[in-house]
């Protein structure tokens, strides 16, 4: 369980990382659940973890914004006086073909993703070296590892964090704090939906087990990797992909 801890989760106003921050507040945690334009949405989500008796707070930052994060951070600090466990989730899409993406639709999704998670990652470092104790899970993907056209600045974005994931990992091991990531498939969320049901079935024709997760299924194992049964295990990339990638 996570009783007294304070963790942190990126993007938390919808889809996987809602079902995290509502599994983390669920084992004990307080939560903060951070978001950048969804405020509605955001406090929907504190709601539903306070009805359940639970903890959570909810604190806007725009994590590509290095300075944001850092005020952002400090606030946390701040207010709560540590950080157990961050969890950078905040990631977006903005598709398109090699030949025909624009400069600003690559930059947009690595800022986002690999910079955000930087950022975060950059700025909670500190706290959980002088505590001596912490937890990092990074949202990355299987096209992190596989590649998928037409998604050429998504795919790099989360390659970037499984780098950055194993490279944190080595230099803060010996303060007892543990980073992982954690690379999802296809799993049923706002993004999954807008596809045809030509295009799922042909995905779900790839995975071995023949179906799209869930959100709760990332989210119990980003669970499992902040708590403390996942003390001995750092440095790893946790796929969540019916088998997609073996």
């Amino acid at each position: 369980m996570l009783e007294g801890k304070i963790a942190v989760v990126t993007g938390a106003s919808r889809g996987i990382g809602r079902a995290i921050a509502e599994k983390l507040a669920s084992m004990g945690a307080m939560v903060v659940i951070n978001y950048n334009g969804s405020a509605k949405k955001a406090e929907e989500v504190k709601a539903k973890i306070e009805s359940n008796g639970q903890k959570a707070a909810v604190m806007q930052c725009n994590v590509s914004d290095y300075a944001a994060c850092e005020a952002f951070i400090g606030e946390i600090i701040k207010t709560y006086g540590r950080i157990d466990i961050l969890v950078n989730n905040a990631g977006i899409t903005k598709d398109g073909l090699l030949m025909k993406m624009s400069e600003e639709d690559f930059d947009n999704v690595i800022n986002v993703n690999l910079k955000g998670t930087f950022n975060c990652v950059r700025h909670v470092a500190r706290q959980m070296i002088k505590q001596r104790a912490g937890r990092i899970i990074n949202l990355s993907s299987v096209v992190g590892v596989t590649g998928n056209a037409g998604q050429v600045n998504y795919a790099a974005s989360k390659a970037g964090v499984i780098g950055l994931t194993k490279s944190t990992a080595r230099e803060v091991a010996s303060r007892g704090i543990t980073v992982n990531a954690v690379a999802p498939g296809f799993i049923e969320t706002d993004m999954t939906e807008v596809l045809s049901d030509k295009v799922k079935e042909a995905s779900a024709a790839q995975i071995p087990l023949g179906h799209f997760g869930k959100a709760e299924d990332v989210a119990n194992t980003v669970a499992f990797l902040a708590s403390d049964d996942a003390g001995y295990i750092t440095g790893q990339v946790i796929h969540v992909d019916g088998g997609m990638v073996m």
